[in-house]
């Protein structure tokens, strides 16, 4: 009657065995560390980089106890240490022999904390839970959004908007330029510029004003105060949007993106392993830029050429230098994918796919200059480097390529930046913190032992209330704990203090769960059933119950999640990952304990069970 199959016994020794395995590595600790990345995306991070660094600390007689190549996405040397104060040598010592030039870094070195699991375990996926910036600390950062180049680039748009108005309606100027935070239209005579005006009357974002210069009549097209503070206020949140897509490139849980004020952005990522990672991909700020070469000036003359008032000079890249019509033909926003790919040559390149105004911007620009030059510049950290100057052989249309790359590396990255999305505007790093294990150290312990002692007060409790079965109930309690501690780490998720409490509060509700099958088996033994009937219908018949008790709880840790953020969701998840453990602990693993003790005896002739004893008299 009460007896599991073997392959029920089976399962529960794999789920423990594994739950122990992925469990295990949070008992290691971690070790302090560098790790070295790229600081430009045209250098790459190679087994000679890591022979340097080596060859670095050991000149400075600094040791490092592992440095190793991360060929994975990252990119990345990293060097261990045994103690802080080496770390932090070895840092100042790895920036100043890796960087020639401190102020342009072409390797960027960070603190980091690498987990000292074994090994054998990581090859197996075994790696221990990140710990939110509230216990273990993390990344943040602070970023002052450039509002200026938000509304130059703003304002760029409308020029070229007003010229292809005007061009579309048959509407003559003298000259159209963009004056300050103002676009000056030239007219020859009034009745075009009022044909202008209507022209241009569905822009209700620009005040048109009327003026005359010498012999010109003028049109200054300025924005509107609440088109430019809504101009502004989009550029932070596209930024905001932005930087959510990098992250989630990084695989951070839960993180936090915010606006402060009206230029700036918070960005924390709690737990996060890999700084420097997180510090390449949000702090570049790549945008790429789409224009045409201004032929005016005499290709191979342009170092001592003078350069028109509607162009400017580039001298960074490939075919440079050149000389770029400041008009922009599009930029990154318009971008909708990126891939790294052969072209037709097998050569590596970037297939960049644009959105419909996109594809509508390039053909209106390349269908009147066939056979004249376009380049793409790619601004990062707010530095131009030209990445081609191509001949426009053909009206180009939503799809076109960025070749001449060089490697499939250089492809890969390249498109991982522009995939991740543009940013409105440059932004700068004006806080960077590191925040330290230290900080959260007072609260990893009060978490750990308010927990602890929960669970050998609920331990105590069941045992003196209810006997050996209340041993088993611990038992599967503990098993509760073990799988639901693995789930976290192989989720890989971030554990907060609300995360801790959703734990604590996940063993109430997983012994409970026992206490209504303990109860049921005394009820049936107070109604005369022999102690191994009590034992199956006491499980039978508290299932329905555990199950609608954890099924409404269940929906409601997820109405937390889907509407809840920060804090919230983090309890809502581990309180999720809780109640499904849970049920399996306290049913199926307890059950199968109490029939391996109980099962073997075909006549059970007494069942302890707090106050109740079979046979006999209840005491």
């Amino acid at each position: 009657m009460n007896r599991y199959p073997v392959w029920k016994y089976i399962v529960i020794a794999v789920v423990v065995l594994l739950g122990a395995l992925y469990t295990a590595p949070n008992y290691f600790g971690e070790s302090p560390a560098l790790q070295i990345t790229s600081g430009k995306s045209t250098v790459k991070v190679d087994a000679g980089v890591a022979a340097r660094v080596a060859e670095v600390l050991k000149a400075q007689n600094l040791p490092a106890s592992e440095v190793t190549l991360d060929e994975g996405a990252s990119h990345s040397v990293r060097a261990r240490f045994t103690d802080t104060d080496t770390q932090f040598k070895a840092k100042l010592a790895l920036e100043r022999g890796l960087n020639a030039d401190p102020n342009d870094p072409t390797y960027i070195v960070t603190n980091n904390l690498l987990a000292n699991t074994p090994k054998w375990m990581q090859k197996v996926g075994a790696l221990p839970m990140y710990l939110g910036l509230d216990l273990r600390g993390g990344v943040h950062f602070l970023m002052q959004v450039d509002t200026k180049a938000a509304l130059v680039k703003r304002i760029q748009g409308f020029q070229a908007a007003i010229r292809t108005q005007l061009r579309d309606k048959n509407v003559r100027h003298a000259g159209i330029e963009r004056v300050g935070d103002s676009i000056v239209v030239k007219f020859r005579d009034d009745a075009t510029r009022q044909a202008a005006h209507k022209a241009l009357e569905d822009m209700a974002e620009l005040a048109l004003v009327d003026s005359t210069s010498g012999p010109d009549l003028i049109m200054t097209a300025s924005m509107k105060p609440a088109a430019l503070k809504a101009a502004l206020d989009n550029g932070v949140k596209q930024n905001i949007a932005t930087l959510a897509k990098r992250v989630n490139e990084l695989g951070v849980t839960e993180p936090i993106i915010q606006q402060q004020g009206a230029d700036r952005i918070v960005v924390q990522l709690p737990g996060v392993q890999d700084v420097a990672r997180a510090k390449a991909i949000i702090g570049r700020t790549a945008t790429l830029e789409v224009r045409l070469v201004d032929q005016s000036v005499t290709r191979g003359t342009e170092m001592t050429a003078s350069i028109p008032y509607n162009s400017e000079l580039f001298t960074v890249g490939k075919n440079v230098p050149v000389v770029l019509y400041k008009d922009v033909i599009l930029t990154g926003d318009y971008i909708s994918s990126a891939d790294a790919r052969l072209d037709q040559n097998q050569q590596p390149a970037v297939s960049i796919d644009l959105n419909g105004d996109g594809g509508r911007k390039m053909r209106e620009a390349t269908r009147d200059n066939v056979g004249k030059l376009m380049a793409i510049v790619l601004y990062e950290n707010k530095k131009p480097e030209v990445l081609s100057v191509a001949t426009i052989q053909q009206e180009l249309g939503s799809q076109f390529q960025i070749t001449g790359m060089g490697s499939m590396e250089n492809s890969t990255e390249l498109a991982l930046l522009l995939r991740s999305g543009a940013l409105y505007a440059p932004m700068t790093v004006i806080e960077e913190r590191l925040v330290g294990p230290q900080l959260g150290a007072e609260n990893i312990s009060k978490g750990f032992h308010s927990t602890m002692y929960g669970f050998a007060a609920i331990a105590a409790f069941m045992i003196i209330y209810y006997m050996m079965f209340g041993f088993f109930s611990v038992l599967a309690l503990g098993v509760n704990l073990l799988l639901l501690v693995a789930i976290l780490s192989v989720m890989q998720a971030t554990l907060t203090l609300p995360g801790i409490a959703a734990i604590a509060l996940a063993l109430g509700m997983a012994i409970d769960a026992n206490v209504l099958i303990n109860e049921r088996i005394r009820e049936e033994l107070r109604a005369g059933a022999s102690p191994q009937a009590a034992i199956a219908a006491g499980f039978d018949r508290a299932w329905a119950t555990i199950f609608d008790s954890n099924v409404t709880t269940l929906i409601v840790a997820l109405a937390l999640l889907v509407f809840g953020s920060g804090a919230v969701r983090g309890f809502a998840i581990v309180h999720a990952l809780g109640i499904l453990t849970s049920m399996f602990s306290a049913v199926f693993v307890s059950r199968g304990v109490v029939n391996l003790w109980y099962g073997r005896k075909k006549k059970l002739q007494s069942l302890s069970i707090g106050t109740v004893w079979v046979p006999g008299q209840a005491k």
